[in-house]
């Protein structure tokens, strides 16, 4: 069972949220929060696997909370949101986010993209992947040096399969995947996977 929590200031978007995460059979909420400061309390206190954060919210906003659960280590944070602003997409990005998802997406999509993000993978909704890739030079060219094994794994960081899906792909152990990452993240000067994702996406 995946365990959630959810963050928004708006009270009748976050019931209607509510509702929607309650009635995934394989999704339990472990509570709600009406910001940024009460998610992170949240976060910390329940330890969920998955953090669904609204961007805009008063004093602490959903990017703030998302970088402050990131670092106690209380979830992974994953940003729903009605904006797609540039430059709120890349603070998200540079935050390293386990993924940012428009509230206009199909349910399918939100339940898919918590599952996703619980399992260590990143996901995108195709108007962020649009702007990503709206920055575009070529993505081989942003990760010479690598191995072939290496450009592998990171091209299925990209896809947003998490080291085990990754390990199953390639047929090769978790550990070895982990050490991959590690290597890749060493050789790029990249901080964390939702970073590779980016490079590979746009080429910067």
């Amino acid at each position: 069972m995946i365990k959630v929590i959810l963050a928004d200031d708006d009270a009748l978007v976050l019931q209607g949220l509510s509702a929607i995460v309650g009635s995934f059979a394989d999704i339990e909420l472990l509570g709600t929060a009406p910001g940024g400061k009460e998610a992170i309390s949240l976060a910390c206190n329940k330890r969920p696997d998955v953090a669904v954060l609204d961007i805009r919210m008063p004093g602490t906003d959903g990017i703030q909370a998302a970088e402050a659960i990131l670092a106690e280590g209380a979830a992974r944070p994953l940003l729903l949101t009605t904006f797609d602003e540039p430059d709120l997409i890349a603070r998200a990005l540079e935050a390293g986010v386990g993924g940012y998802v428009l509230k206009n997406s199909p349910v399918e999509q939100l339940h898919s993209a918590i599952v996703t993000v619980a399992n260590g993978g990143t996901v995108f909704s195709p108007d962020i992947l649009d702007f990503i890739r709206s920055q575009v030079h070529a993505p081989a060219n942003s990760f010479a040096g690598l191995t072939e094994r290496e450009l592998e794994v990171v091209q299925l960081v990209a896809e947003g399969l998490s080291n085990e899906q990754i390990a199953q792909r390639l047929f090769i152990a978790h550990g070895t995947v982990r050490n991959h990452i590690s290597t890749i993240l060493e050789k790029t000067g990249l901080e964390h996977r939702t970073q590779i994702a980016v490079r590979y996406y746009s080429g910067t």
